[in-house]
């Protein structure tokens, strides 16, 4: 996990490129280095040390020519050196250097053969090729200035003062100057219609793990990210699982405004039912509020559920971090793929609601991916995400959508997941977490941490302010004072506008209160929740 910059055209000094990635220091506090080819191409890197500690620095060089810089975990890496690259000689133990070595065996031809999360730069001579992993877990730029170069880097900050126009890389595409833009990754499930595959509770439950598997390669301390949802409870029950017997401890976090926080109580009803090393963290909302400007900068976004989400997760980052671990499994991905959300209650249709999934997962980069990616790389800290993993995505999304749709099965949201991994005779968690009503994550840290966001931001953003918004922001215009006041936090970092055109906005569907929290959908019923919480809360 790393942060990236490669300016293809222009002869910049290593000091001029140096300047412009230490902007994203933060994501690789590690080590860093520059490279200029003959050509006079420039590849910068900042590196979160994960893998191969000793000799993994890059930019890494290929066989002869080629150099490369990477950004992200390749989990198949062992079996392309066993394999497809039995020939070649590596230089490192890591994971990233299979990429340059592919491009040398394969041409432009190989994504499909990389099993992972991944932004990358390659450049051999004058040719070059540039691409973003499938769903866009990690983060990529582009862009281009005025004397024609082409620019690429890991957050927008890096390129967004020099290029005249810019704009996030597409998910599941490659880039070469021969052929431009290329689809690479086109899943049988991007048709709705796909949707046809029996429901198989057990083939869901192993695939789930084995993408969990996975993603354990470190060679420094795993934890996991427990905010007591289903999500980040499978993912941490598996984990736990997994490594059982190995000598290795799991450490879950979790955080809200106190001991009280719907997340926290969860969480800890988990963490003794898997034996984590669990640690809670606490946020006030002025501590939240006060942050605000640096995480808009961190987070490139002003979409209103991006940023709720993240001050508590900027925190959680950092506390992590301050107990020396950098690498944690997520949850995200998985209210997207199975309609987790509680707007999904009110789909009029199987062939909507797969519809709907389908979009959600397709624009995960714009929301769930980057909070998750630029919350927690804010402090270094790595957030792998197994329910993104290509194999669990085939097997899930193309379920006949019949099977996924709430209304089934009594409104319970995300029910064959839940069904999954309910096992009576080794139970992976407690019927009370297993089946808890859902929460999003920046309700579940605290009620009263959104609406005392909310109150703060009205009392910021004047109705002549918002009378003129449309004048002012024409691109995305704020519909209300919060949005408004995070617009401009936004616009002082980035007054581009290539840079506001970045952003898309999480706005529920089939809900006539369009707020994004869940609190917002008819389906959650505070009564329900108290019950819930007073279970939660039972020893």
């Amino acid at each position: 996990m790393c942060g990236i910059l490669a300016v293809i055209g222009d002869r910049l000094s290593k000091e001029k490129v140096s300047s412009l990635s230490k902007r994203m220091s933060h994501r690789g506090p590690d080590e860093s280095d520059v490279h200029i080819t003959e050509e006079g191409y420039v590849l910068s890197h900042e590196r979160l040390s994960i893998v191969d500690l000793e000799t993994g620095k890059q930019p890494i060089q290929g066989t002869s020519t080629a150099w490369m810089i990477h950004n992200g975990e390749i989990y198949n890496h062992e079996a392309l050196r066993e394999n497809e690259l039995k020939h070649h000689k590596f230089r490192t133990t890591g994971d990233s250097e299979v990429i340059v070595h592919l491009y040398e065996e394969y041409g432009y031809d190989f994504l499909d053969k990389l099993d992972g999360d991944f932004s990358f730069v390659v450049v051999d001579g004058k040719d070059f090729i540039a691409a973003r992993d499938p769903i866009g877990v990690k983060p990529l730029y582009y862009g281009t200035d005025d004397d024609g170069a082409i620019w690429f880097a890991s957050e927008m900050k890096a390129l967004a003062d020099d290029c005249s126009n810019f704009a996030a890389f597409p998910p599941g595409h490659y880039y070469t100057p021969e052929t431009g833009f290329v689809e690479y990754y086109t899943p049988d499930w991007y048709d709705y219609k796909k949707g046809k595959e029996k429901l198989d509770l057990a083939k869901l439950r192993e695939s789930l793990i084995a993408a969990t598997k996975k993603r354990l390669m470190a060679d420094v301390p795993l934890g996991v990210l427990l905010s007591g949802g289903l999500d980040s409870s499978l993912t941490s029950s598996i984990a736990a699982r997994l490594l059982e017997g190995t000598g290795k401890k799991l450490h879950s976090f979790s955080i809200g405004l106190d001991e009280t926080a719907p997340d926290l109580i969860a969480a800890r009803k988990v963490a003794e039912f898997l034996g984590t090393e669990h640690t809670e963290l606490y946020f006030t909302v002025e501590e939240g509020i006060e942050i605000l400007k640096k995480l808009v900068w961190h987070l490139e976004t002003y979409d209103v559920t991006s940023i709720r989400a993240s001050t508590p997760m900027y925190f959680l980052s950092k506390g992590i971090k301050d107990k020396g671990v950098k690498v944690v499994l997520s949850g995200e991905g998985a209210d997207e793929i199975f309609g987790g959300y509680l707007y999904f209650k009110n789909a009029p249709s199987p062939e909507e609601f797969q519809k709907e999934t389908i979009r959600r997962v397709q624009r995960l980069a714009t929301a769930d991916c980057l909070r998750a990616d630029k919350s927690t790389m804010a402090h270094g800290l790595e957030a792998r995400v197994p329910f993104l993993d290509k194999q669990f995505l085939k097997t899930a999304i193309e379920t006949e959508p019949k099977e996924k749709m709430p209304s089934t099965y009594d409104g319970v949201e995300k029910y064959i997941l839940r069904k999954a991994f309910d096992t009576p005779e080794r139970p992976f968690l407690p019927d009370e977490v297993l089946w808890r009503q859902k929460e999003q994550f920046s309700d579940g840290v605290g009620y009263n941490w959104i609406d005392e966001l909310i109150a703060y931001a009205a009392a910021r953003v004047t109705d002549e302010q918002m009378a003129e918004a449309a004048k002012r922001f024409p691109h995305n215009t704020p519909a209300t004072k919060e949005a408004y006041f995070y617009r401009e936090i936004f616009h002082s970092h980035f007054p581009q506008e290539s840079a506001a055109k970045t952003v898309k906005r999480w706005v529920p569907k089939w809900q006539a209160d369009l707020d994004p929290s869940g609190r917002a959908n008819t389906s959650h019923v505070a009564s329900t929740a108290k019950k819930q919480l007073d279970e939660l809360a039972k020893v």
